[in-house]
């Protein structure tokens, strides 16, 4: 081995050490240094005598609950595009506080295998909040197309409301709200350390549903919830329940109820459709209802009515985001103090001293270091001859563009990308003809949409530009685009294409592979941030990432090719820090630019409190998911664009750089996010 090759295997040594290091520190959080057992389990849900599926969970049991020191029992409802995980700090933060708790993976998310799609629908939707719409006003109309479409316009749309929404007269319906939670309900009741008269439910965006459909359906039961706390949570007219819908023959009802909102929430239906959180929607009826006062003394951060018989209504402000909630410090503590305060016991432990954001800070370091290993590892492969072909010198400088016509082609590159995102993505999530028994991760299926637009724009910008690059001195053909090798530069080389599809596979699957020891020496982690980016496949999920990762690679080798390649300049030719940080800042400006854009766009309004700029310039539609996925997606672009420029400044080629971030970025859509 070289010497280059001794210090790069120092340098994977070190950094899956400290990898290691880090998920060992983010269990013991987890773990709360002993005081917390976590186990892991599998609960059946079924539709009357129909089997839907299996639902994952993980129990955090507080030290000393038993059969003969029962404690109380909280249940943790994901988010969309979530999975049990998200709900940590909510599990950490209780459990140290002796409550047990569940958190289930729902439908359609993390390790579940009943789909999305058996929350079932209907052919019409609500535009307003139900019991408030009209069929004169057009807020209460009839639509078709896909079935993901209706699944996604029925989110809000609950299985305990009248038939007027959850039947319609081609025979759906609307099956199970709650995406498994009732099932889930009564196994955390029925476990023996638990005390079934202290039960509650904790949701966040889609959870919050699943939580109103859970309480719903136990009002009654003797085990109905103490409590709910609604994280972005949307409120209902009373007139849109019934009776007959309960498990028990009895009209819902909800005790003691917690809406924590954020200031700054993405999706319309969790400020009642209107553009902006501030006092006058605080005081519209349909928010006074809830807290059973008057618009003049309604008030933010302020508990309403008697947790003795189930009245207390509380609305906490949070000057934050929607994705942010789940991890919002102040709102957790609310929520603590809210369940203790329901269950009738004093926190232990202040409701201020959480731990949990350590765990997500030292698992965003695992999973940092994990990816920067691919690096070191490279360079090993690239030691033996075989992969040793790949290295390949830059095109000659012949082929650097000038500032000027640098910054025209970035800055149409951003405008393209960036006003295509919110119109291209909505279309592919919903309405995008595609197979939806193959096709069937939702958001992946917005990122289809997307990418599948712009790689028509490249294609077509590409043979423009080969046909004026072909009539200049020193045309270097494939070569020139990151395509070919130097020896082979006038003609694709599928040669050095299965080579680098070979090297990518060995680098993607050490990551895997730490994933899978992660799961298995610390409870179940994997590689993430508050949400899921790398989680273990199942078969299924596998075989979803086989269907997207040819249309995700086939984008990043031509955006790769353009940015980096065609637009190559000076730096790329430099050596050393100065060299690499010159290039990554002229390839990250143009793939991540165009979101940046729409950051602003979005948020500039936002905070200005007009509105969400989605929603100002475009409507609704725009607004909600693929807005408030941008948060995810910058910084992963970001990571992206340092792996690209890696690669493209070692081999001269485009393809391990983008075929790496392809089976990443297909990895993070099919491993744990919604699947219809």
């Amino acid at each position: 081995m070289s010497r280059k090759g001794i210090r790069n295997l120092c340098f994977l040594i070190v950094l899956l050490l400290g990898a290691f290091a880090a998920l060992a520190g983010a269990n013991r959080i987890r773990h709360a240094d002993g005081s917390i057992e976590i186990t892991h389990g599998v609960i059946q849900a079924n539709e009357g005598d129909r089997y839907v599926g299996d639902l994952y969970y993980d129990l955090y049991v507080p030290k000393g609950a038993d059969e003969q020191h029962k404690a109380p029992g909280v249940l943790l409802l994901h988010g969309y595009q979530n999975d049990h995980e998200t709900n940590a700090a909510y599990a950490i933060e209780l459990a140290r506080r002796g409550v047990v708790v569940m958190s289930i993976d729902e439908f359609g998310h993390g390790a579940a295998t009943a789909g999305l799609k058996e929350r079932g629908y209907v052919n019409h939707v609500v535009k307003v909040n139900y019991g408030e719409e009209s069929v004169e006003a057009g807020t209460f109309k009839n639509i078709g197309s896909t079935v993901r479409y209706r699944v996604l316009m029925n989110f809000s749309n609950l299985s305990f409301f009248n038939d007027t929404y959850t039947k319609d007269e081609a025979g759906n319906t609307l099956t199970d709200s709650s995406c498994g939670g009732i099932a889930a309900y009564a196994a955390l009741s029925a476990l023996p350390m638990v005390d079934d008269t202290k039960l509650g439910i904790s949701g966040h965006s889609m959870g919050t549903w699943a939580a109103w459909t859970v309480a719903a359906a136990y009002t009654g039961s003797g085990i109905e919830p103490k409590a709910t706390v609604l994280q972005c949570g949307e409120l209902f007219r009373d007139s849109a329940y019934s009776e007959s819908k309960n498990l028990f023959g009895v009209k819902p009802s909800f005790n003691n109820v917690l809406l924590l909102q954020a200031k700054w929430d993405e999706f319309s239906y969790f400020r009642d459709y209107k553009r902006t959180v501030n006092d006058e929607l605080l005081r519209s009826d349909l928010r006074t209802e809830f807290l059973g006062t008057t618009a003049a003394a309604a008030a933010w951060n302020t508990t309403f009515g008697s947790f003795a018989d189930g009245s207390a209504r509380r609305m906490e402000l949070l000057y934050t985001n929607h994705r942010l909630t789940t991890h919002h410090a102040g709102g957790l503590a609310v929520a603590l103090d809210w369940f203790a305060e329901a269950f009738g016991y004093k926190n232990n432990i202040p409701a201020t001293d959480q731990i949990a954001m350590g765990k997500e800070w030292l698992v965003l370091l695992a999973m940092l270091l994990t990816l920067s290993a691919m690096l070191p590892l490279a360079g090993l492969l690239f030691e033996i001859p075989f992969f040793a072909k790949i290295l390949s010198p830059l095109p000659s400088r012949s082929g650097i563009k000038t500032s000027r016509a640098w910054w025209k082609g970035t800055l149409i590159t951003m405008l393209i990308a960036g006003f295509t995102y919110p119109f291209m993505t909505q279309l592919g999530h919903a309405l995008l003809p595609l197979p939806e028994g193959i096709f069937r991760m939702t958001v992946g299926n917005g990122f289809i949409g997307w990418y599948s637009l712009l790689i028509l724009i490249m294609l077509g910008t590409t043979l423009f530009g080969w046909k004026k690059a072909k009539k200049k001195e020193g045309f270097e053909a494939f070569h020139g685009l990151g395509l070919a090798r130097a020896d082979q530069k006038e003609r694709l080389d599928f040669g050095l294409l299965g080579r680098s599809a070979l090297l990518v596979l060995c680098l993607v699957g050490m990551v895997y592979a730490v994933v899978v020891l992660a799961g298995a020496l610390f409870d179940g982690l994997d590689l993430r941030f508050i949400w899921p980016f790398f989680k273990t496949f199942s078969w299924t999920r596998l075989g979803q990432f086989c269907v997207y990762f040819p249309i995700f690679a086939v984008f990043f080798i031509l955006n790769n090719s353009k940015i980096m390649a065609s637009g190559r300049s000076a730096a790329s030719y430099e050596a050393g820090a100065k060299g690499f940080f010159g290039s990554w800042w002229r390839n990250a400006l143009p793939m991540v630019g165009g979101v940046m854009i729409i950051v602003l766009i979005e948020y500039i309004p936002f905070f200005l409190n007009i509105g969400p700029g989605a929603d100002v310039l475009f409507g609704s539609t725009f607004g909600g998911p693929f807005m408030s996925l941008l948060i995810l997606f910058v910084p992963q672009v970001l990571v992206f664009s340092v792996i690209c420029t890696h690669f493209y400044r070692r081999t001269g080629s485009v393809y391990t750089g983008a075929l790496t971030v392809a089976a990443l970025a297909a990895w993070i859509v099919t491993g744990g996010s919604a699947m219809l």
